[in-house]
Formats: C-alpha cells, sequence, structure tokens
C-alpha cells in the first residue's frame, strides 16, 4: 500500500487555505465579526505549534500547521480593524500560559510540553469566543469551522505513525472546530424556529 501521508499533508494545507477562503470574504463583508482576543491568542499558538511539531519531527502534517500559522495572522490582522473584543486580562493569561509552554519546550527540550500547553491555551481561547458565538451565531462562519475540522482529521492521518507528541495538535484541532461549528449550526437553527 502506497504512503498516503503526503497526499492528506498536502489536502490538509489545501484545507486550511479553502477554510480561510469564506472568512475572510465574510469578514470584509462584515457579516463576521471575529473576536480580537481569539484570534490573537490562536495566531501566537499556532506559531508555536509550527515550531515545536517541526522541531518534534513532523513532516507532512507540517503544511496545515504551517498554513494555519500564516493564515490565522492574517485573520488576527484583518480582526484589528473588523473584529469586536480585544485582549484582556484573562487573555493576557492565556498568552502567558502559551510562553511558558514555549519557556518549558527550551528548557525540557520537549516540544510535547509546548504541544499540550499550547492545546491547553487554545482551549480557552475558543471559549472565550463561545459566549459571543452563542449569542450571535451568524458573527461567524460555520464553512470554516467545519473545513477546519476536516483539515485536522487529514493532518492527523499525514501524520503516518501513532506518535503522541505529533497527533495531539491535530486532532484536539479537528474536535475543537467541530464542536464551534456544531454550537454555530445548532444555535442558528434555534434562533431561525423562535
Amino acid at each position: 500500500m502506497p504512503d498516503v501521508a503526503p497526499v492528506l499533508g498536502v489536502l490538509a494545507g489545501v484545507t486550511a487555505v479553502v477554510n480561510t477562503i469564506p472568512y475572510i470574504r465574510d469578514i470584509v463583508r462584515g457579516t463576521t465579526r471575529p473576536h480580537r482576543g481569539t484570534w490573537f491568542v490562536w495566531a501566537v499558538l499556532a506559531i508555536v505549534v509550527y515550531g515545536s511539531q517541526r522541531a518534534d519531527g513532523a513532516s507532512w502534517s507540517l503544511i496545515m500547521a504551517g498554513a494555519q500559522a500564516m493564515l490565522t495572522t492574517l485573520v488576527f490582522v484583518l480582526a484589528v480593524r473588523h473584529g469586536e473584543g480585544g485582549v484582556s486580562p484573562a487573555e493576557a493569561i492565556i498568552v502567558a500560559a502559551a510562553a511558558c509552554g514555549v519557556a518549558g519546550w527550551i528548557v525540557a527540550d520537549e516540544p510535547i510540553v509546548a504541544t499540550a500547553s499550547v492545546v491547553a491555551a487554545d482551549l480557552l481561547a475558543a471559549a472565550m469566543m463561545t459566549p459571543k458565538t452563542y449569542r450571535d451565531p451568524g458573527s461567524e462562519t460555520l464553512s470554516s469551522f467545519a473545513l477546519a475540522s476536516v483539515g485536522g482529521a487529514l493532518a492527523a492521518g499525514a501524520v503516518g505513525s501513532a506518535t503522541p507528541a505529533l497527533l495531539m495538535y491535530p486532532i484536539y484541532f479537528c474536535a475543537v472546530n467541530a464542536a464551534i461549528a456544531l454550537l454555530i449550526h445548532r444555535r442558528r437553527t434555534v434562533l431561525a424556529t423562535t
């Protein structure tokens, strides 16, 4: 059987680009209003994930991580002008948690420490946007989160081995984006029927 990791890695990278296009389009149109603090945290964390995954030997799954680092940073830049919210003291703590993960990675020379810290901080960042998304599910682009979940699954397949350090982030990324997409979909359905 041929190695599918390269194909899955490229598909994960393409999916990362494709899922961002409607989000950026909707930001420019004014229908999506990203939470500035969340996207700031996600941009910083995406860069940390890329570095830690690369240091831990990721290959084809690194395509999605690199694409996410660039595209999440682009969304944050757009959110500065077109988004809502800011960096609260709680959000500053989340960024500090990610920084501690990087420091732990450098001191312990273990990229999994940085990746685990990023997953925890990323989950808190997702939680920061949840109240806004719950109140106003139309302020987020459902297809972007659904496709991001698919990209995470593809990146997990691109790892090509059962290495926990390399599987942790893509599996988490798949799950958290699926949860956000589900929240958006369910809240839109509920609000449409009331």
